[in-house]
């Protein structure tokens, strides 16, 4: 069943766009927002985002692609975070 207009919670999810080694993109991953902020900022997702794409490579039989960088949507592109 669908659900009414305006019900979701807002602020409740970051969303990042991750760029990988291989070139490919994945838009809009979810990040709890109650994770982010304080002193590390958007630091806390990339640790969320690693596990998430290790649960899913898991389920799917492959390896993880290793993150070349980590970007909230709507930011400003310098504002990258390069995983190393």
């Amino acid at each position: 069943m669908a659900k009414k207009p305006g019900t979701n919670p807002k602020g409740e999810f970051v969303f990042f766009d991750v760029v990988y080694e291989d070139g490919s993109q994945r838009s809009n991953r979810r990040v709890p927002a109650e994770i982010l902020g304080g002193l590390d900022k958007d630091e806390p997702a990339r640790g969320f985002i690693i596990e998430q794409d290790r649960e899913i490579a898991e389920k799917s039989g492959r390896s993880p692609l290793k993150i070349e960088t980590i970007n909230r949507v709507g930011a400003k592109p310098e504002k990258a975070m390069k995983v190393k």
